[in-house]
């Protein structure tokens, strides 16, 4: 994954101008590409945040129904988003800090999911993405290159905010691995997951970043519908199936910035079983079966992103 995620970077650098975005190299050798701190970024610049972000595994279309939306499919749900996509690396370099995600993950194996998931990325090359205002420097480079054992010149860190256009379109590029996170949540076995396909609305960008936490969460807790193709029993789909959408969670119902500041900005205080698609269907391969469970709630994505009917 790293050396496809590699090959999209490569990309963005010899379109810089054109993506709108700017690629410096540290003193250390290592490459930071700033998809949205110091520049706007783009649509397309976006697009590739999002594929880098799934380890060159998945597609990412942008398109326009009632909202801009990202269109997403994989073939490879397990490795594309829990091995990469997943933003599970929180990564902290003195005052620095981010939340880390990418093909980079899998070379690092910080996180104890990788002992569940038993997949590990061969690469001399590593790509990480990074969500945060501050720009990485040669310490934060070391560092991320340390763990994923590769030269700092064999690494680029690609870096956007919550609060912009690229970061609008990689957090709703997540609909499909949010799902698939809350599958692995609610114990379906993860390796009976063969492919997955989610479109989520795109949030406008916010003024700061707290504000677009809060849209851009609720493009895929209220705004995200995910198809799963799946080999297994059909008890297994009927066992968890009600389970997975956000409104099998206590909290679902409110806009998820009323929900941050109603538990004094605690984010571990809000119900974990809200962080999930909005709508979920599970078509079995084995048996023919559909499964449904869940609802596109346009009311509260209207509150939430100011948009009126």
């Amino acid at each position: 994954m790293n050396r496809r995620a590699w090959e999209i970077a490569e990309e963005m650098a010899a379109r810089e101008e054109e993506m709108r975005v700017r690629v410096r190299r540290l003193g250390n050798g290592a490459r930071v590409i700033d998809a949205g701190v110091e520049v706007p970024g783009s649509v397309e610049a976006g697009i590739a945040f999002s594929r880098i972000c799934m380890g060159g595994l998945g597609e990412v279309e942008v398109e326009m129904g009632r909202f801009p939306r990202v269109l997403v499919r994989t073939d490879h749900p397990v490795i594309s988003c829990m091995a990469s996509q997943y933003a599970g690396w929180a990564v902290k370099v003195e005052k620095y800090f981010a939340m880390g995600s990418g093909p980079a993950r899998a070379l690092a194996r910080v996180e104890k999911l990788f002992g569940e998931l038993g997949y590990e990325d061969g690469s001399e090359v590593a790509v990480l993405a990074l969500e945060t205002r501050k720009l990485p420097d040669e310490r934060v480079a070391e560092f991320v290159a340390g763990k994923c054992g590769v030269k700092p010149e064999n690494l680029t860190l690609v870096v956007a905010p919550t609060a912009s256009l690229v970061g609008s379109i990689q957090i709703s590029a997540r609909v499909v691995e949010t799902g698939v996170h809350k599958l692995h949540e609610v114990g379906f076995p993860l390796r009976k997951i063969v492919s997955g396909v989610g479109t989520a609305p795109i949030a406008p960008v916010a003024r700061n970043d707290l504000e677009a936490m809060g849209k851009t969460n609720d493009c895929v807790l209220y705004g995200g519908r995910t198809v799963y193709f799946v080999e297994a029993e059909d008890e297994e789909v009927e066992r968890i199936i009600a389970e997975v959408p956000s409104s099998s969670s206590r909290d679902y119902g409110s806009p998820f910035l009323e929900l941050f500041e109603r538990y004094q900005r605690d984010f571990f205080k809000i119900d974990p079983k809200l962080f999930s698609p909005a709508e979920i269907t599970i078509n079995n391969l084995r048996t023919g079966r559909v499964f449904h469970a869940g609802g596109v709630n346009e009311e509260v994505l209207e509150r939430s992103l100011g948009i009126r009917p």
